[in-house]
Parts: structure tokens; C-alpha cells; sequence
């Protein structure tokens, strides 16, 4: 998770009365009036303290100033995956008390009743998914003279905290159908330094003497002074293209599909897809490769390809920011993409632009790989109707999938069993179309 987020806020106020003065003033007058005329003495007693302190607070108007707040919050104590954030609020302001109510994930929390300064009250909330979300919004006012005079209500400040996913460990990722990079982990099609044996040539400029086989000169050269010389393939890097598609964010609940309700969806599919891009992109990086990131939405972020654990501190805070977009909005930008790269099209491939995209890429020579990451649907609490719909959409999305196989685009599930045999096996198939290349 995020080490640690502030957010702040200030703004002028001015102090108003409230009806505390005038019930004051009301109690104090019935209070002696019923003294008079009932000859009690011990009322009129009462009243005159109620009466003074009410002047008082009358008299005593507090100055105009300026309300402050100041909201931080850092990772809790525990595991990171336990998702738990502990958050302070500051509020200072020229007054007795100040009263804050707190919202937690977009919800109303609780009201508050402070003293004014740092560390007025302190949060603690457990996060139930990845990626940008409020974590706490605060609106607060003043209170002086014993709840005689209020200021009005300050602006609302709130924090957003952008939960990083837990990366699932890949031990081997596909690669693209032809390897451009001059350094890597990865055997390339050309001659070089690093890699398996490719052949035994006859010697040219340019080669390094100690490349010469002198046993397979004595055997092979046909003329005094022919050299020959071992030559190994090259070792390639890479290019991975992650690109999310952010329109659909549904849970593992059907029944909480469009309505926004992420208490009851349980995992949704920008968790999931939050999750393997941050996998897919540590397990590129690890080996080596450059890894270049889209948002397939338009004004989405893009992170331009790189190696090296900046580029990956880089990459783990944009996908940890990347939220759901507009969905009014259906129009996807084409990121330009690399020669000789391989694209990681994560989406749930319900709405056609995607597929659309990944089958563009594979026609333009690239490897593309397809992660659905869809949950594995729970059906309760759905009536027939919908589960005819239910069901009616994933036969569609099924068609999908079989026109994408059907263009050499391979189909990853990220969400059934493991994802990382599934990538294996679309390595081997890669490989497989490389070796027929060559």
C-alpha cells in the first residue's frame, strides 16, 4: 500500500448565534416571573446566574478566522493484505470544541464532538478492494460559548487512498513473436553473445578471436588460414504492453452488476485486473523486459515502456490509481505500440471494443494475449429473468473468445485456477510460432 497520503483544506468563517441564546434569555425571564409571582425567592436565585451567562455570551462574540484542516493517513499495523488504513484528522480553529462528521468510503460514518488541534480524532478503515477510493471526508464547525455561537459549516476535505494490489508470482511469461532488444534474458533469432549454440561460421570481420573453434578449424577449414568461429544467439529483451480496460468494474455478486454497490459485490474485475497487471509487469521487469502501460478509456494514463525498478515503482502507483471511467463514455483510444511487442489486453470482454483492439494488434504482427478478468459469478438473490440474462451474456462472451482464438489471440481466465499455468502454456505456444518463424 501507499506509505502514507495528506490532504488539506482551510477557509474563512464567521460565528453566528444559535438558539441556545434566546432559550436562555426565555427560561431566565419565566424563571423570575414565576419567582414574582409565586413569592419564591430560590427561582429568582435561579434565573439571575441564567440571565448573566447568557449576556455574557451575548456580549462576548468570538472574531471571525479561519477553519483548518488537515487529513493524513498511512497503512496500518498487519499484513498488507488485511487492507487496514489508520487515518488522523486536524481541525483547528479559535474555538471551544469543534464537531466533525465523518464519512468513510463515500458513506456516512459518525458525528463527532473534538477539542479544536492536531490529532482531533483518528480513523481506522479496512479496505475491501484495490485502487483509488475516499477514505475519509470531513465537514466540520466551530462551537463556542457553551453552544452559543457556531460558525458555519466548512468546505468538505477529503483524502483518496490508492490501495496497491498483492502481485501473484509468474515464472514465465509469452513473449513476442520476434524479439528486437540487443539486451535481455530472452534467446532472440540473431547471432550474439549469451545465448545456446546457433552454428559454426567461417571467421569475418568483426568477430573476437577468442570465438575461434580451433578443433572445428582442423577438422572443417578446406585452405590454410581459414578460421572458423562458435557463434551463440543473442540474448533479447521484450516489449510488454499492458493494456486495461476500465469501462466495466462488476463483482463476484450478478445481483450487484450496475449498481455501484462495492459493500456486497465481493471481488470486482478491476481488483482482478489491477492485480494482474501489477503480476504482469513485475514478472516482465524481473526478467529483464521493458513494460510500457495503458488505460484503454478516453484521457486514460500511460506510462511509456521501461526496465528497471523505477519503471516498476512507477508502474505499481498508475495501476494502483487506476479507477473505473465514465461509462457513458465507450470510446477507446489505440495506443501506439512498439514493434515486435506483446500486448496483455485485460478486460472482461463484455463490450466488443477490446476484442476489437486485441484482433487489430494480432492482424498488425504483434502477440496479443486476452486476460479475462471476469470473477467467478455467484447467481443468489437472482430471480429467472435474470439469470436468463446472465447466462445470455456469457454465451456472448464465449463467441468472443472463439473469434479471438480463432486469430491467434490467446485467452487467459485470471480468475479460474491458476493463472500462471495458463501462461505458461501460452509460452510454450508462442515459442512454438517463433521456431516456426525462424
Amino acid at each position: 500500500m501507499t506509505d502514507g497520503v495528506r490532504a488539506s483544506g482551510e477557509a474563512p468563517v464567521r460565528w453566528q448565534r444559535t438558539p441556545v441564546t434566546a432559550l436562555g434569555l426565555a427560561g431566565a425571564v419565566l424563571l423570575a416571573a414565576a419567582g414574582v409571582a409565586f413569592s419564591r425567592p430560590d427561582l429568582v436565585a435561579v434565573a439571575l446566574p441564567l440571565a448573566l451567562a447568557t449576556a455574557w455570551a451575548l456580549a462576548r462574540r468570538p472574531a471571525a478566522g479561519i477553519l483548518h484542516q488537515a487529513l493524513r493517513a498511512r497503512a496500518g499495523a498487519g499484513a498488507p493484505e488485511e487492507g487496514l488504513v489508520v487515518g488522523d484528522v486536524d481541525a483547528v480553529i479559535s474555538g471551544d470544541w469543534v464537531q466533525l462528521a465523518v464519512d468513510q468510503g463515500g458513506l456516512r460514518s459518525g458525528l463527532a464532538d473534538a477539542a479544536p488541534g492536531t490529532g482531533t480524532l483518528r480513523t481506522r478503515t479496512r479496505l475491501r478492494h484495490t485502487g483509488p477510493s475516499e477514505l475519509i471526508a470531513v465537514t466540520a464547525r466551530g462551537v463556542a460559548q457553551d453552544g452559543a455561537w457556531v460558525t458555519g459549516i466548512g468546505p468538505r476535505t477529503a483524502l483518496t487512498w490508492n490501495a496497491v494490489p498483492e502481485a501473484v508470482p509468474l515464472r514465465q511469461l509469452p513473449l513476442a513473436l520476434r524479439l528486437t532488444g540487443l539486451h535481455g534474458g530472452h534467446e532472440g533469432a540473431r547471432p550474439g553473445q549469451g545465448g545456446d549454440f546457433r552454428d559454426i561460421h567461417p571467421f569475418a570481420p568483426g568477430d573476437e578471436l577468442r570465438r575461434v573453434d580451433w578443433r572445428a578449424t582442423a577438422r572443417l577449414a578446406r585452405r590454410p588460414g581459414d578460421l572458423l568461429v562458435r557463434r551463440t544467439q543473442a540474448l533479447s529483451d521484450s516489449t510488454v504492453v499492458i493494456a486495461i480496460d476500465t469501462v466495466d468494474d462488476l463483482g463476484e455478486a450478478v445481483a450487484t452488476w450496475g449498481t455501484e454497490d462495492p459493500e456486497h459485490s465481493g471481488v470486482t474485475s478491476l481488483d482482478l485486473a489491477r492485480q494482474a497487471a501489477l503480476s504482469i509487469a513485475t514478472s516482465a521487469v524481473q526478467a529483464g523486459d521493458r513494460v510500457a502501460y495503458h488505460v484503454l478509456a478516453s484521457g486514460g494514463r500511460s506510462v511509456r515502456a521501461g526496465a528497471g525498478a523505477r519503471q516498476l515503482a512507477r508502474l505499481r502507483d498508475v495501476i494502483a490509481a487506476t479507477g473505473p471511467s465514465d461509462l457513458e463514455v465507450r470510446y477507446r483510444r489505440a495506443p501506439v505500440i512498439a514493434h515486435g511487442s506483446i500486448v496483455f489486453v485485460l478486460s472482461t470482454f463484455f463490450d466488443g471494443a477490446a476484442a476489437e483492439l486485441a484482433t487489430h494488434w494480432r492482424a498488425a504482427g504483434h502477440a496479443v494475449v486476452a486476460v479475462d478478468v471476469l470473477p467467478v459469478p455467484r447467481t443468489e438473490r437472482l430471480g429467472r429473468e435474470q439469470l436468463l440474462a446472465m447466462r445470455t451474456l456469457l454465451a456472448e462472451r464465449e463467441d468472443v473468445f472463439a473469434e479471438l482464438h480463432a486469430t491467434g489471440v490467446d485467452v487467459v481466465a485470471w480468475a479460474d485456477g491458476s493463472p500462471d499455468v495458463a501462461l505458461r502454456v501460452a509460452a510454450r505456444g508462442q515459442r512454438r510460432l517463433r521456431a516456426v518463424r525462424r
